[in-house]
């Protein structure tokens, strides 16, 4: 039973730390972000397993972590606001070809970053191009030209 209560309580203090970081955590990841997931990788190793290394406890983690995750998606599927919670909401970062430099900031995304992304997906090259370009949940950058 402990195994299971150590895997609920990593796994719910990572989302939130993981929301509170900012969905750029997550969008371009930096060699900087990848040392830092994999010393938090190693951490929440030792925080799940504490001194039992067994099989046997590491089964029970692994389904009880698959289990909050099956859980959290009905959670999400019956009530759409806790879903915006744990998935956040998509962020317009570029409207009309003018950046929200608030929306930017608060991201942690550069001007360099959104460009990159149109250039990736709809072969930009400035923003006077670009009629949308919006941080989805999942973070990803989407890009919409201009029609001309």
């Amino acid at each position: 039973m402990e195994s299971v209560l150590r895997g609920a309580a990593i796994y719910l203090v990572l989302l939130v730390i993981l929301r509170l970081s900012g969905r750029r955590a997550t969008a371009q990841m930096t060699p900087f972000d990848f040392v830092l997931l994999l010393i938090v990788a190693e951490t929440t190793q030792q925080a799940l397993l504490g001194d039992d290394f067994s099989i046997t406890n590491s089964v029970i983690l692994i389904v009880t972590l698959f289990t909050i995750d099956i859980v959290l998606s009905y959670v999400k599927q019956w009530a759409p606001k806790a879903g915006l919670i744990i998935d956040g909401t998509p962020t317009i970062l570029i409207a009309n070809g003018r950046p929200d430099a608030r929306a930017l900031a608060r991201a942690r995304i550069s001007i360099d970053d959104v460009l990159a992304a149109a250039r990736e997906q709809q072969g930009l090259e400035r923003l006077d191009q670009i009629k949308f370009a919006v941080l989805e949940a999942n973070s990803g950058i989407s890009v919409m030209p201009k029609q001309n």
